[in-house]
C-alpha cells in the first residue's frame, strides 16, 4: 500500500506519534511518501481542525475525499489526553471508522478509568461548545447561534440553571443577561497544553451535559453525568438525543460502549508496534481500496 504521510503541518506533539506510525507502516512493507503530493492510495494527516499550521491539511483532506480515496486521521485522544491517540479512517469521532467493529474487554482497563454510577442529582445543565473551525462542525451554525438554540430548546422543558462553557480555544461573545438563570463559565486553560483544566470541577454539580460531538462528553459519561449529543458524537450510543428528555434522561449500561471506545485510541508504544495499523490496514483493504 502506498501512503502519503503529511507530518510537516502537524503540531509539535504530533511528531513522535507520526514517527511511531511511519515506523509501523514501513515494518509491514508499505510505501511511505513524506510531505509530497503523489498518487497514493491513502493520505495520513493530523486532526481535522483547520486552524494554524493544521489549516494546510484541509486541501489534502479535500483532494483525497473528492477522489473517493481514504484519509487516515491521527489526533490527540480523549481517554488519556496526550498519552493516547485516536487513529481513524475518513474523519473523527463517530464519523470515523476506527476498525473497531469487533472488540473485547482487554483494552479498557489500560486507560485506568472507572465508570462511576449514573448520578441523579446535580443542578446545572452544562452546554459545551467546541471549535467551529473543525471539519466536525461542518454544516453547523456559528457557535454563538448554536448556544442560543440549545438554551431555547432547554427552556421549553426545564428551568434548571444553565451554564455555557465555550471551547478553551474558541471564545464566544454571548449576552447571557438576556436569559433567566443562564451563566457563562470560561474554561481555565493550561498554557503548556492549551487544554481545559477544570472541567472535572464543573461536573461535580452537573445534572446533564449538552454537546455536539467533542471529547468532554466522554468524560461526562464516565463520571456518570447524562449527556445530550448529536449522531456525530462517540457518546451517541449511551447518550440522549432529544432535549425533551432533559428532566428524565436515559442512563444505559456503558460497558460495551467503553470496550469499543478503548479501540479508538492507542498509546505510542502500541502505535510503533503496529497494533492499530494492523486493524486499520485490514479495514482499508476490505472496505476502501
Amino acid at each position: 500500500m502506498k501512503l502519503e504521510v503529511w507530518t510537516q503541518h502537524g503540531p509539535l506533539n504530533s511528531k513522535p506519534i507520526f514517527d511511531a506510525f511511519i515506523k509501523s507502516l514501513r515494518a509491514t512493507g508499505d510505501e511511505v511518501i513524506l510531505n509530497t503530493n503523489s498518487d497514493a492510495d491513502v493520505a495520513v494527516i493530523w486532526s481535522v481542525l483547520w486552524q494554524g499550521r493544521m489549516r494546510n491539511y484541509r486541501q489534502i483532506w479535500e483532494r483525497y475525499r473528492q477522489a473517493n480515496k481514504p484519509v487516515i486521521v491521527l489526533e490527540v485522544g480523549g481517554l488519556r489526553r496526550n498519552k493516547s491517540f485516536k487513529i481513524g479512517i475518513n474523519g473523527v469521532n463517530r464519523k470515523a471508522d476506527f476498525a473497531n467493529q469487533e472488540v473485547d474487554a482487554t483494552r479498557w482497563p489500560l486507560f485506568e478509568h472507572t465508570l462511576k454510577p449514573w448520578k441523579q442529582t446535580g443542578d446545572n445543565i452544562i452546554i459545551l461548545g467546541q471549535h467551529d473551525a473543525s471539519e466536525q462542525w461542518i454544516g453547523m451554525p456559528r457557535m454563538n447561534l448554536w448556544f442560543e438554540q440549545q438554551i431555547g430548546q432547554i427552556r421549553k422543558h426545564t428551568n434548571k440553571p444553565i451554564q455555557i462553557r465555550p471551547h478553551p480555544r474558541n471564545p464566544v461573545s454571548l449576552d447571557v443577561n438576556r436569559y433567566k438563570n443562564v451563566s457563562i463559565a470560561r474554561p481555565i486553560m493550561d498554557r503548556n497544553t492549551i487544554d481545559d483544566t477544570n472541567f472535572k470541577d464543573t461536573l461535580k454539580n452537573a445534572w446533564a451535559v449538552v454537546n455536539h460531538s467533542s471529547n468532554p462528553a466522554m468524560e461526562a459519561v464516565m463520571n456518570g453525568i447524562p449527556v445530550f449529543v448529536s449522531e456525530s458524537s462517540l457518546c451517541y450510543d449511551v447518550g440522549n438525543h432529544s432535549l425533551e428528555d432533559i428532566n428524565n434522561p436515559r442512563m444505559p449500561d456503558r460497558q460495551h460502549w467503553a470496550n469499543r471506545l478503548a479501540y479508538t485510541e492507542w498509546f505510542r508504544d502500541e502505535i510503533e508496534k503496529g497494533l492499530p495499523w494492523k486493524k486499520i490496514k485490514e479495514r482499508l483493504l476490505q472496505n476502501y481500496l
